[in-house]
């Protein structure tokens, strides 16, 4: 069964066509790339998919279930997590509690439970500690997890946000250009977390300006220009599509 599966999604805002009858298919256990000039509609999926934006119209479904219109948290819930372009930490708490944060939505202590520090609660929180941990481990954020999130160079913030999506357990990850201001370097350390997690069985949908991370990492790519979708296909058939090369790529391009 396919993971996400987009349907003639449109969104209007007044009288700006953001997306306008979108299809696009992300298979279970692929790499997927969206790709497109500033003002494409990237993003602007990325929130109909996530439950920031309810679709003018058209569907989304994830794993046979309608989506579209759901609130964030619903989406999360079922399976499907997200960072932002923009990094969005809490910079007052730790960078262990930001990761805990996304294990929220897994927790089954009600609100008795924790008022009264009852040991169920206790427990869950140990859980959750103990996850977040292991998150760290992987990202070698470990001995950085007591100190806020604005102290740590900018790279190691966006790990901190790839951490707190990965703490919601995703099905499916969305990662919203993740190497938005990061150094060679950075972005290299990236990529190997990028295949690192979905070696691990996690679908990946990406969209990212930096095609020589889009070209050695995707499976298959979408390509929007102006809201519609003009191209889809592995790397090499969209390096090779004329409309791309137009619309985006620019010809001389290397990755």
């Amino acid at each position: 069964m396919s993971d996400l599966v987009v349907a003639g999604v449109t969104m209007k805002f007044g009288g700006l066509v953001a997306l306008s009858s979108v299809n696009l298919t992300v298979e279970k256990g692929k790499i997927q790339a969206l790709i497109g000039p500033n003002g494409s509609g990237k993003t602007t999926l990325f929130n109909v998919i996530t439950g920031f934006y309810k679709p003018t119209a058209g569907s989304v479904r994830f794993c046979g279930t309608e989506i579209a219109g759901s609130p964030p948290h619903v989406i999360c819930r079922i399976g499907i997590a997200r960072t932002f372009q923009n990094i969005k930490l809490f910079n007052e708490m730790t960078v262990l509690e930001n990761i805990m944060v996304g294990s929220h939505h897994r927790g089954s202590t009600e609100f008795f439970g924790t008022v009264f520090n009852l040991r169920s609660a206790r427990q869950e929180e140990r859980a959750t500690e103990e996850s977040a941990l292991e998150i760290l481990e992987f990202l070698k954020l470990v001995d950085a997890r007591h100190q806020l999130p604005k102290h740590l160079p900018y790279g190691q913030q966006r790990l901190v946000e790839l951490g707190r999506a990965l703490a919601s357990q995703p099905e499916t990850l969305l990662l919203d250009e993740p190497t938005a201001g990061m150094n060679d370097q950075e972005i290299v350390v990236l990529m190997d977390y990028i295949d690192r997690i979905h070696e691990q069985g996690c679908t990946i949908f990406l969209v990212e300006h930096h095609m020589k991370l889009v070209m050695q990492v995707s499976h298959h790519i979408t390509v929007l220009n102006f809201g519609e979708k003009i191209a889809e296909g592995t790397p090499a058939e969209i390096q090779e599509n004329q409309k791309v090369v137009e619309a985006y790529l620019g010809t001389g391009a290397g990755y």
